[in-house]
């Protein structure tokens, strides 16, 4: 199953390389921050999650706003708490128009990350942050949905593991169809840009 999950996301990442590229070419003034996928590569779809109230939720849930989607784990040492950081910081350059942005934290790592664990972390970020999380089977369907790429990493001498995962910021539309993908890395101010670019045209 795992091994499906990391050809899901080197497809995903050569695909977003290609696009990426073709900006350096001459296409596409909002790409420098995000990258588009060709329509024919399918990116997200339903999911049935748990959030930090303890309350099951949908995809379903969230219509009508734009959802901004990132998965993650608690644990993560560096790349997670710098994702999260970003979009925090690119709400607040977005001012009243975050009210139309649900941010949310979908964790890769269920057997650790309980609702209370996301709900203490979350808080750490952002108020307007949710944490989901779920059963394995919800968040490998999740994933495989949204061509993310997880699987435990031991470190050698270590009993403690950690999550070997991609890093991508997702965006769906109000209407819960894939919109944009942006890389890691992406600064806030980047990353706020191309969102009111989007809210904008919508």
């Amino acid at each position: 199953m795992l091994r499906r999950f990391r050809w899901f996301a080197y497809g995903l990442i050569a695909v977003a390389l290609l696009a990426w590229g073709g900006y350096w070419l001459g296409e596409g003034g909002m790409q420098r921050a995000g990258v588009s996928v060709p329509g024919a590569v399918s990116v997200g779809g339903p999911f049935s999650l748990t959030d930090t109230t303890g309350k099951p939720v949908t995809d379903a849930t969230y219509r009508g706003r734009w959802m901004l989607v990132y998965f993650g784990y608690t644990f993560c040492p560096d790349v997670c708490p710098t994702e999260l950081q970003t979009v925090s910081a690119a709400l607040d350059k977005l001012g009243p128009d975050a009210n139309k942005i649900v941010p949310l934290f979908i964790t890769i790592d269920p057997e650790r990350d309980t609702v209370a664990t996301l709900a203490d972390y979350v808080k750490l970020f952002d108020d307007r942050l949710i944490g989901l999380t779920g059963t394995d089977a919800q968040i490998a369907a999740a994933a495989r949905d949204y061509r993310v790429y997880y699987a435990k990493a031991t470190p050698k001498d270590s009993t403690n593991y950690l999550m070997d995962h991609s890093s991508f910021l997702y965006l769906m539309g109000p209407d819960g169809q894939f919109r944009a993908l942006f890389r890691p890395g992406t600064t806030a101010a980047e990353l706020a840009d191309a969102l009111r670019t989007r809210l904008q045209a919508s």
